[in-house]
């Protein structure tokens, strides 16, 4: 199957690129049109219904016309003056609040932009007076608008809305500030704007610079990129295209995720095919170009469709997972993985047949003889002292694990460098005089399981018992549902929503105090960002304890079938176990030790664990596979190793460090998870790459010889000639 794939492409290349063009083309458009209808922006949705606070979601829906892509907003009101709030004051703030209720905001778009792709987020804010500062600094209003935050039109809608209440309050000689999550979302991406798109250019130059630097060829520079430009693109639009069509929502993260997924390992897989493409050419120059690429994408290919496969297995067992984020993201990346396979396996090798041997002009390294390398030097290293580089590669990964100790998981959803932004400073101005949780209330959603109708009165005692619970500031009056069979108690936290204080009380004494004194005859469910991510925590951790080990014992099941061998699949799942530990330790050091953050983000250790053992094992494959290959040919096992890592280690440094760079771009993105995930993994490839796959399983196979093969060892016979090829050159460039 494989090699019938890539022996159509490189008999008709053009047909296969020409498909290609279209497809990730015409993907790529419709793609990036669509994806914020297909994303759900509400973390909270994606808790199973049997939780509290997903069951609080639903009557909130139900009974209170929530909407699910609502975005509630606080407006801080106060006297230009700074002079303390009168009573006509209140009464012109109110007016303005009604007026502008009235006023439909329309979303700014360019008459050029087709209607049937862009969504229309125009629409009348729904605002309510909430309350006035005890010292009457202030008067708060409640706002809400629907739609997908990171959609670009739905934050132009907002940006439109906070410039007319501004200009609307200001005629009154009153100020205004704005906080909330969509507040929160605009302020953060207004002022990392910039930084992310200096770091997106300095990312795309850098691995331009390194494959002129390894390959002196403008084309072999410029070709993987097109060419994983153009296989993402199909790749994320089938993605989004199968979401819309079953009605599966992704998270709002998982386009980002996949893009950077499909870059990093794209360029991989290219780079695999590149250099042993120039190895083929060297070797054989009496070759044609396109016999030399059906040759070598048959070879690697193989092992390219088990590293693909390996990180559709890892990601695919999310799909057991009863967090629906989890659950959502692992077959969406899964699926574009898979695309990129089939691109590696026809529209790469298509490619090679087309260039030759032009794919690496102006070099001239094809003709002559290159000089010994690093790669050479550290294959002949490991082959003399594989013990010492095994016992260095632990003690480095060991003291990187380390770090792990006193780690801590944060559900906090702030941003990095949030503090900056003047949505922080409204939350700031408005925790001085009122309870932290005011603009982002705790909520506590009564319903009748009898029949009969609530009433304040009957009410009256649970709300008293919430008023008297450590660490609640305020209760507002009871909201009772049009229906009166349903009603909302809103508390306000002393402590900041988003932190782990305010999760600990929701979770323990106000649920405890809920069912204690919740009348007879009714039903109280605990809802809010404190509630919904305390019960994310429980979620998460049922996970983590069902999706590891499968993933595992699914990677591990590849391995066996790649490598034919029980010993080596161990040694490397071994391996990349201890990659994934000091991988979690270094950024625990410097997220919540040398940072200050409250710990590391909840979804770090699954989506690390995944992405470094998943795309590590990747490097591991190529080394083993490369390793077994040396070993059937005649000669001392640490010498076929040596040999191994000649040829290899360049394409493993190269790869490693563009799949690095590539995560690493993330490390600019606004949200404190992002930038999490994009360090931790940019760190976790490069140990992957570096020290695992170039050091640690090179020199450990060197140790064990063809015993790493076992039961079924390599046996050359000793007569047995190798495969006719020129001399042994060693490639720098």
């Amino acid at each position: 199957m494989i090699r019938a794939l890539t022996a159509f492409a490189t008999r008709s290349p053009w047909k296969v690129i020409a498909l290609w063009a279209v497809l990730g083309i015409a993907l790529s458009v419709l793609g990036q049109a669509l994806v914020f209808r297909a994303t759900q922006p509400s973390t909270g949705e994606f808790l199973p219904a049997s939780y509290d606070s997903a069951a609080a979601l639903k009557v909130a829906e139900e009974h209170f016309g929530v909407k699910p892509n609502a975005n509630p907003l606080t407006v801080l009101v106060a006297r230009a003056d700074g002079a303390p709030l009168t009573a006509d004051d209140e009464r012109r703030i109110d007016a303005e609040a009604a007026k502008l209720t009235r006023q439909r905001i329309a979303m700014p778009r360019s008459k050029d932009d087709p209607a049937f792709l862009v969504q229309d987020h125009s629409q009348s804010p729904r605002i309510s007076p909430a309350m006035t500062a005890p010292d009457r600094s202030s008067r708060l209003l409640s706002v809400e608008l629907t739609g997908n935050p990171m959609d670009p039109g739905m934050q132009d809608l907002y940006r439109a809305f906070r410039e007319h209440s501004r200009a609307e309050f200001a005629e009154a000689d009153l100020r205004t500030g704005f906080t909330g999550g969509l507040a929160d979302t605009v302020d953060t991406t207004d002022a990392e704007e910039t930084r992310s798109t200096i770091v997106g250019v300095a990312m795309l130059m850098v691995i331009v610079l390194l494959h002129v630097l390894v390959f002196r060829s403008v084309m072999a520079a410029l070709l993987p990129l097109i060419a994983v430009t153009i296989i993402g693109g199909a790749a994320a639009g089938t993605v989004i295209g199968t979401a819309l069509l079953t009605g599966i929502e992704l998270d709002a993260s998982t386009p980002q995720l996949i893009s950077v997924v499909l870059v990093g390992i794209g360029i991989d897989y290219f780079l695999f095919l590149l250099f042993r493409f120039r190895e083929q050419l060297r070797s054989h120059p009496e070759q044609s170009g396109r016999a030399a690429a059906a040759e070598v994408a048959g070879r690697v290919g193989t092992a390219i469709t088990c590293a693909a496969l390996t990180i559709v297995a890892a990601f695919s067992t999310l799909a057991v997972a009863t967090f629906g984020q989890f659950r959502v993201l692992g077959p969406a990346i899964a699926v574009s993985v898979l695309v990129m396979l089939l691109g590696s396996l026809t529209l790469m090798p298509a490619i090679l047949a087309v260039t030759g041997r032009k794919m690496f002009w102006p070099s001239r390294a094809l003709k002559r003889r290159t000089r010994e390398g690093v790669a050479a030097r550290t294959g002949e290293l490991i082959a003399r002292r594989p013990l010492t580089l095994v016992l260095a590669s632990v003690a480095l990964l060991g003291a990187l694990a380390a770090g792990m100790i006193g780690m801590r998981v944060d559900y906090g959803q702030s941003s990095a460098g949030g503090e900056r932004t003047a949505s922080a400073a409204t939350a700031a101005e408005i925790a001085r005089a009122l309870p932290a949780g005011v603009s982002d209330p705790t909520s506590v959603f009564v319903t009748s399981s009898d029949g009969s109708a609530l009433t304040a009165e009957r009410l009256g005692g649970l709300s008293r018992a919430l008023a008297s619970v450590g660490g609640v500031g305020q209760v507002a009056p009871t909201v009772l549902s049009e229906d009166a069979r349903a009603a909302r108690i809103d508390l306000f936290p002393t402590a900041d929503p988003h932190g782990q204080e305010a999760r600990d009380l929701v979770s323990g004494p106000v649920r405890d105090a809920v069912a204690a004194h919740r009348p007879d005859g009714t039903e109280a469910h605990v809802g809010g960002t404190a509630a919904i991510f305390s019960d994310i925590a429980s979620a998460v951790d049922k996970d983590l304890k069902v999706v590891f080990p499968v993933a595992a014992a699914l990677i591990a099941l590849i391995l066996f079938l790649l490598l034919r061998s029980l010993l080596a699949p161990v040694v490397l799942m071994l391996s990349v176990g201890l990659g994934f530990a000091a991988t979690l330790g270094a950024s625990t050091l410097v997220f919540q030790h040398a940072a200050g953050r409250p710990g590391v983000d909840f979804s770090l250790p699954l989506v690390l664990f995944l992405f470094v053992v998943a795309l590590g094992t990747d490097y591991n494959i190529l080394i083993a596979d490369r390793i077994r290959e040396e070993m059937d040919r005649p000669g001392p096992a640490r010498a076929a190793v040596a040999r191994a890592v000649r040829h290899t280690a360049p394409a493993i440094a190269n790869a490693g460090l563009v799949l690095a760079f590539s995560f690493g771009s993330l490390a600019a993105s606004p949200g404190s998870a992002t930038q999490q995930i994009g360090f931790a993994t940019g760190l976790g490839i490069l140990l992957s790459a570096f020290v695992l796959s170039i050091v640690l399983v090179p020199a450990l196979a060197a140790l064990l010889g063809r015993y790493l093969w076992w039961p079924l060892r390599p046996r050359p016979a000793a007569g047995r000639p190798a495969a006719r090829r020129a001399p042994e050159r060693v490639t720098t460039g």
